[in-house]
């Protein structure tokens, strides 16, 4: 992956996932050269970011700890996209361009993944409540 995990506090962690009825799920981009698993209990709602950037990609996102993620495939496919305070690592396929997730810290420092959860495989995202997050105001 091009450039390392990003400083400071970026994530909120209201949405972070408990420990019970953990599931696995696959991910991956568009074309498949990014391909991610993540696990986490099968999230009820997404948060739906205003910043510039989440709001033009339509993302629903789920917070999870960097450890319940895992890149299985793609990581020299990745490319980096740091704006504003350039706290959050957004990944992007180099060949597609989707977004399958980013990477930042919460607010207490823990390593966390957002993932757009619209990349998930066998996922019904219409099920989920959407919660609006403020991006625009970091």
């Amino acid at each position: 992956m091009r450039g390392g995990l990003p400083a400071g506090r970026a994530f909120p962690n209201v949405l972070l996932m408990s420990d019970t009825q953990v599931r696995t799920y696959a991910g991956s981009c568009h074309c498949g050269a990014v391909k991610y698993e993540v696990t986490m209990v099968p999230p009820q709602k997404a948060a739906a970011c205003n910043c510039s950037l989440c709001s033009r990609a339509g993302w629903l996102l789920a917070f999870v700890p960097d450890g319940n993620f895992r890149l299985l495939s793609g990581e020299d496919e990745l490319t980096e996209y740091r704006f504003n305070k350039r706290h959050i690592n957004h990944l992007f396929c180099s060949k597609c361009g989707v977004r399958p997730f980013s990477r930042g810290t919460d607010r207490s420092g823990a390593a966390t993944v957002a993932v757009n959860l619209r990349t998930l495989a066998d996922f019904d995202v219409t099920a989920l409540e959407v919660h609006s997050f403020d991006g625009a105001s970091l």
